[in-house]
């Protein structure tokens, strides 16, 4: 489109200038407009100008999260094959265009254009966007001057495709001190090229990667750079490979130290894989040996190795789970922790009083609130209805589900709710019958696993790419194979690591599986081994298949509920077992397990100290669409009669 002489690459209406500083800004002091990328000759602007618009109350509504690259981007809700899984949902808000009318009130003009700028992009420093789940995302712009612009509230979406559209022109970057913060760079910055040379990535003939890589920076990296092994030999070496190999190793010892690529710089040669048997479950018996005359556990060490060779009796969970989860500390005494219960039951009630208190009037002035509420309402009446402890439609276990859901959104606002959290509740609810004890034991898992809900996702992209990390070094047949029915990204690995592969296996055997991975051993990170272990239980399934990409999704998919998990934790541990005995293991693989001194690394650690190129799911937009149901009833600390044996040692998954 032309636009006085200047082509407008990009626009995007709904953008809006809150001259108000208030939380909750009048209509007054919200000023519509539009953004747009304008190309003027050798130049590219970035420009805001005020119109006029009218909008009605914010709604709610969905949109699928992308899973690291496997979907296209801001595509609409499509379960396809997996109905009840196959979106990820947060809350935001969005507001919607009326319907122009007749046109019989005329418009009038808004005198209010000393808001607008015009910016060149090449005086632009960085871009600053807002937190997730905080009402309108809004992107604020500082020169290199150091002049902040006002900030940009995008009220019916938009912040990802701007920045997508500004990549064209410019390199954004995330600051190695604070992820929201986007560092900007031209082309051809002395900065840019300069981390080139160093990488020594690149021969003559790889022109053809750097162009990918300016144009679409976390596709290049993500899709390619995660292993590099064949890759250098294919892409980005000469044909002939004379002379080619000391570069290549060198150049490879040079990546490995540059954060954000995982490279393979030798290939280990693995020992004979060991046999694991598991062990029988710890009995209360046992448990009580544990522990001192004031209920102290004494040799914990001895005590979770025990818990990690044969997870715990059915009938020991309720307390133990309370100590693997830090609900309990493990050195309290009995009195200690009956105090500790005393002042965790005041402290969830006053939290839960918080929404509860929360009139209809009042919930209708909070978007955020209402869709929490209706995320959590949608998801708890589909969350193991399959399981006797949740069926039917008056259970109240579905009741202090969705309490304890809600008491969570204000203990963790900013995180608030995210699909998939029901999932990792509802077993603890389970064993605990409880809903205080649920809560904070639910707290203390959300603690290992809440980077995995953030909305950048960083985290997951960070593990995927750990665990074709280890996959490589373990099967790197296997990871050939899955690269060539562009599968190499292990995306649908998603959903196992997102959820501690709570969908993957029946109820009862999470049970095991959770209170094996709680007690952090035999290394950081064993949930990566664990979905080593499932790949190379599937391995010749795939590899004699034929499958391309959709198959290897639907086959992996199709597994749940098909594996043991008693299988799958001795191949886990085997694997483990062999790579702590390899002596020439590559240095990031050992910090990956713990194996280095001084390294424990988590699958929650930050990001990285150099800047890394900007993802387009950091810059995703969430708009989520449901209808609000009425709340469910109140609950009480602990409503649920105590299960029988016999009935707890038959669980329907």
């Amino acid at each position: 489109m032309e636009l006085g002489g200047c082509k407008v690459a990009f626009e995007k209406d709904g953008v809006y200038l809150h001259t108000s500083a208030k939380r909750h800004p009048d209509q007054d002091s919200l000023i519509p407009g539009v953004i747009r990328i304008i190309e003027k000759g050798s130049d590219t602007l970035l420009q805001w100008t005020p119109i006029e618009e009218s909008s009605d109350p914010a709604q709610i509504v969905y949109t699928k999260k992308e899973p690291v690259g496997c979907q296209t981007e801001e595509e609409l809700f499509d379960p396809g094959y997996e109905p009840d899984w196959a979106v990820i949902s947060t809350v935001g808000t969005r507001s919607r265009v009326q319907e122009e009318t007749d046109g019989s009130v005329p418009k009038s003009p808004i005198p209010r254009g000393q808001w607008a700028f015009t910016l060149s992009l090449s005086d632009l420093k960085s871009i600053r966007k807002s937190k997730p789940g905080l009402g309108w995302s809004y992107l604020i712009f500082i020169t290199k001057d150091g002049i902040s612009i006002q900030a940009l509230h995008f009220h019916r979406g938009g912040t990802k495709a701007l920045l997508k559209a500004l990549c064209k022109y410019v390199i954004l970057a995330t600051s190695p001190k604070d992820s929201r913060l986007y560092l900007v760079y031209t082309h051809d910055s002395y900065a840019l090229s300069h981390s080139f040379d160093e990488l020594q990535l690149f021969d003559d003939s790889s022109s053809n990667l750097v162009s990918r890589f300016l144009q679409d920076p976390y596709a290049a990296t993500f899709g390619g750079f995660s292993k590099v092994t064949n890759f250098f030999r294919g892409a980005l070496h000469h044909e002939d490979g004379v002379g080619q190999h000391s570069q290549g190793d060198a150049a490879a010892a040079n990546v490995e130290d540059e954060t954000g690529f995982e490279v393979i710089t030798c290939q280990a040669q693995l020992g004979e894989r060991p046999s694991v048997q598991r062990e029988a479950p710890v009995t209360e018996q046992e448990w009580e040996q544990h522990l001192d005359p004031d209920g102290r556990v004494k040799d914990l060490t001895g005590l979770r190795r025990k818990i990690f060779a044969g997870g715990l009796s059915m009938a020991l969970r309720k307390e133990a789970w309370k100590y693997l989860l830090s609900y309990y500390a493990w050195d309290n005494t009995s009195e200690e922790n009956k105090a500790q219960v005393r002042r965790k039951t005041d402290e969830y009630f006053r939290m839960k009083l918080q929404w509860k208190s929360v009139s209809e009037e009042q919930e209708q002035r909070n978007s955020l609130l209402r869709g929490y509420r209706s995320l959590i309402e949608r998801d708890v009446s589909r969350t193991d209805r399959n399981n006797k402890f949740y069926e039917g439609s008056e259970n109240p276990g579905l009741v202090l589900l969705n309490d304890v859901l809600m008491t969570y959104c204000m203990y963790n606002f900013d995180l608030g709710y995210v699909q998939g959290m029901s999932d990792l509740l509802s077993p603890i609810l389970y064993i605990t019958q409880n809903e205080v004890d649920a809560f904070w034991c639910f707290c203390g898992f959300m603690e290992l696993v809440h980077r995995n809900f953030e909305e950048s996702q960083e985290s997951m992209k960070r593990q995927l790419s750990q665990l074709t990390l280890l996959l490589r070094v373990l099967d790197p047949p296997l990871c050939d194979f899955l690269d060539s029915k562009e599968s190499g990204t292990l995306c649908f690995c998603f959903r196992w690591i997102l959820i501690w592969f709570k969908r993957e296996f029946a109820f009862s055997e999470i049970l095991q599986l959770w209170e094996v991975l709680w007690t952090g051993l035999p290394c950081p990170n064993f949930h990566l081994l664990v979905a080593c272990g499932i790949l190379d239980a599937e391995r010749q399934a795939l590899m004699n298949s034929g499958f391309g990409f959709s198959e290897i999704l639907k086959h992996i998919n199709e597994l749940t509920m098909k594996m043991s998990v008693e299988d799958i934790l001795c191949r886990a541990e085997a694997i483990y077992r062999q790579l702590a005995t390899t002596p020439d293991l590559p240095r990031n693989v050992q910090e990956l397990l713990g194996l280095s001194e001084g390294k424990s690394p988590t699958p929650s650690t930050d990001t990285a100290s150099s800047p890394q190129p900007l993802s387009p799911s950091q810059a995703q937009e969430m708009e989520l669409t449901d209808s609000v149901s009425p709340s469910l009833p109140d609950s009480s600390i602990e409503i649920l009669p105590t299960e029988d044996a016999s009935t707890s040692q038959s669980l329907t998954p």
